[in-house]
């Protein structure tokens, strides 16, 4: 193994060192099987997940949003979790909080839910609920094992939410980081890129 290759496992098990404990609240009287965001613990992952099993954690880091529309570059933290119980779909929770030039909390900001869904032809599909009042439905596939691109097929919106016509989104590993980057057609403007951020795995 190269020199590069150890220092890569060496930085992978030091990560791993303090996150590999942590995992989300119990409820110690639920009937049915708690929601895990660490693979060592709880049910084990459902075969159907495989190709997304890097996923699985709690995600923690920083980006940045900006469109023609806004007066940007914003700079926004979040947490990402994506969990499982077992069945062939994975949880999705993301939180955001805006922050200023220091890095000082302003407001919480955008919060979406929804689930992974994989099929047995690779296809993913990816449903988005966000509070804004949008609800999204991506479709895409793995581009190789620490990869994943997706597309919306359909957009809903209620009646005092943004002009959203489509969207799409690139997830990846990045040296165990979890990064993304997302597109957006809305409010009149052709699709262009409006947010990204680099994750820290923090649970998992």
């Amino acid at each position: 193994m190269t020199a590069s290759g150890d220092e890569a496992i060496a930085a992978a098990e030091e990560r791993a060192a303090s996150t590999r404990a942590r995992n989300l609240p119990l409820w110690d009287d639920l009937p049915i099987p708690n929601d895990t965001a660490n693979l060592r613990e709880g049910p084990n992952l459902n075969d159907a997940c495989l190709a997304l099993l890097p996923l699985v954690g709690v995600w923690r880091g920083e980006g940045e949003v900006d469109y023609p529309t806004i007066d940007g570059p914003i700079k926004f933290a979040q947490q990402l979790t994506i969990a499982h119980d077992g069945r062939p779909f994975l949880t999705h929770e993301a939180r955001a909080w805006l922050l200023d030039d220091d890095g000082n909390v302003i407001r919480p900001a955008a919060r979406e839910t929804g689930f992974w869904r994989p099929q047995e032809d690779d296809t993913i599909e990816l449903l988005l609920t966000h509070s804004s009042g949008i609800v999204e439905l991506y479709y895409g596939k793995p581009r190789n094992q620490t990869s994943w691109e997706l597309g919306t097929d359909a957009v809903i919106r209620t009646a005092t939410a943004k002009d959203v016509t489509a969207a799409q989104r690139l997830y990846g590993l990045i040296n165990g980081d979890l990064g993304y980057v997302e597109e957006r057609a809305m409010v009149g403007q052709e699709m262009q890129p409006h947010a990204s951020a680099l994750l820290r795995r923090v649970v998992g």
